[in-house]
């Protein structure tokens, strides 16, 4: 009986967050998409915060990666790259309508470098406070320091957001939406903030919902539920392409579709099977047919977008089953009677694992499941949480799983790469147990590196030799599709993910709502 109270109850609340309107809809813009959000703990749930422009970071991405003062209104590096100096901008306010001080900023920091997340890694030997100015000192030169701290688990809030133990109870920062109504993992409303120290826009209320089915969001779209859907399946475009009232936006991430591979597990530890599953790979049809994404087929780990880290001049990744065959065979595996590789008493059989919250990525597994069947290879798809890609990870446990990986997460990739490659045991969404000295050493040389030549140049490099090792093998270059109602103007999409940019958008008062 119980069992069916809660199933009842379960029911009635997503009923009610799925039908939730709200109080002010002509002056409301509605986003949806697929993510939950369960605290307010900004190394766990920043992004929505960010995203919603509610919380803000001393560093913010333009479209093209470059690095843009924020709530630091300028940065010095010294000659040697191991003192950093951030100068806080001046009269911001939070949204309690306090002043935002030096101190205060120091103290989110601080809880920051406490917490996971990309600040944890840097090289820090003192962060300390001079005049107005943040000042890093560090053991070591570390490139990325700046583009870290665009990142949203550094975002800066208010000291009254905080309790004694360092956890968020009640978040209170500077952007220029301020939280109204947070009722997580679903909802979250926000108001407009007209003490704002930027632009203040010209959209009163912004509202966030989750929904966890792609089809649910489509259809959210289509009745005008909602302003704008982010990450559509596939299936939907069609349909939502003939809508009088909207319009489909493609753009492309700084993200790419691939397989991470446990290269130590013995039917996956030489390169060679590696490459034959990469050669088995039909990447063209899973870009036309499967994403319908012409052109995104990808031949390297970093996408077009990330300039400098997208070696142009590697040749695609075409398809060579008779050579993929070759290369197992090599390794001693032969084709058995039921049509399944086999080497002495092992058969060739893998366990992939995907997640559902970008619905791509079980119909990708779909596909990559029959091709890798032509050569063999036997492979058992599970459709699980996002979170079951790093377990497997830190347990040993995963085979292979299919993902969509953020190299924008922070704006210089370098900063994910350093943290990859800083053990054999590889990363939650990085490479698992594959290690090359000649790739620690480029990237060593990268972190010490001012000038964006030698570094892109550098940068290069690295995409080849990953490329040639194949520790983890691309797919295809992600591309986001954003439903837009018509009553939206100025609509603008971050690449990287940071930011809505709702306070830079307009409703049109006779749109589709």
């Amino acid at each position: 009986m119980r069992a069916i109270l809660l199933a009842l109850l379960a029911a009635m609340i997503f009923w009610l967050l799925s039908t939730y309107q709200p109080q002010k809809a002509e002056v409301t813009l509605s986003i949806g998409g697929p993510f939950e959000f369960t605290s307010q703990d900004l190394a766990k749930d920043g992004y929505i915060y960010t995203r919603m422009q509610v919380a803000e970071t001393l560093v913010s991405v333009g479209s093209d990666g470059t690095l843009l003062p924020m709530l630091a209104e300028q940065w010095q590096v010294s000659d040697d790259g191991l003192s950093w100096r951030f100068m806080l901008r001046p009269q911001v306010r939070f949204h309690d309508n306090s002043l935002l001080s030096i101190e205060d900023a120091l103290h989110s920091l601080n809880v920051a470098l406490g917490k996971p997340g990309p600040l944890a890694h840097v090289p820090l030997n003192t962060l300390s406070i001079d005049g107005n100015s943040l000042v890093f000192n560090l053991s070591r030169p570390y490139r990325p320091l700046a583009a870290i701290l665009a990142h949203y688990s550094t975002a800066i809030l208010a000291p009254a957001s905080f309790d004694e133990q360092g956890q968020v109870k009640n978040l209170i920062a500077t952007g220029p939406y301020q939280t109204q109504l947070l009722a997580p993992p679903h909802k979250l409303e926000t108001r407009r903030f007209n003490n704002y120290w930027g632009h203040i826009g010209e959209i009163e209320y912004a509202h966030y919902l989750t929904g966890h089915r792609a089809e649910s969001r489509a259809l959210q779209a289509q009745t005008g539920d909602a302003d704008l859907i982010y990450t559509l399946d596939p299936a939907s475009l069609n349909l939502l392409d003939q809508s009088p009232h909207l319009s489909v936006q493609s753009e492309s991430l700084p993200r790419t579709l691939m397989l991470k591979l446990n290269n130590a597990h013995p039917y996956l530890d030489h390169p060679d099977v590696r490459q034959a599953i990469s050669l088995a790979l039909d990447r063209t049809g899973i870009a036309e047919q499967v994403i319908r994404v012409p052109g995104s087929e990808a031949n390297q780990l970093f996408p077009p977008s990330l300039v400098g880290w997208h070696h142009t001049e590697l040749p695609p990744l075409t398809r060579d089953l008779d050579r993929a065959r070759e290369l197992l065979a090599r390794q001693g595996w032969e084709l058995g009677p039921m049509g399944v590789l086999e080497r002495g008493w092992d058969r060739f059989g893998v366990r992939l694992i995907t997640y559902a919250d970008r619905p791509e990525l079980t119909v990708v597994a779909t596909a990559i499941q029959a091709q890798l069947r032509e050569i063999g290879i036997a492979v058992f798809i599970s459709v699980d949480n996002a979170s079951a890609v790093p377990a497997g990870h830190h347990d040993g446990s995963l085979e292979m799983a299919l993902i969509a990986r953020n190299y924008g997460m922070v704006a210089d990739p370098l900063a994910l790469l350093l943290e990859d490659t800083a053990s054999f045991h590889g990363s939650d969404w990085g490479h698992m147990y594959w290690g090359s000295e000649t790739l620690n050493e480029l990237l060593a040389e990268m972190s010490a590196v001012q000038q964006s030549e030698p570094y892109n140049a550098l940068a290069g490099q690295v995409s080849s030799l990953l490329a040639k090792q194949l520790p983890l093998i691309p797919i295809t270059f992600y591309t986001q599709q954003v439903s837009v109602n018509e009553r939206v103007q100025g609509f603008q999409f971050d690449p990287f993910e940071l930011n809505y940019r709702i306070n830079q958008m307009q409703l049109t008062p006779d749109g589709n709502r």
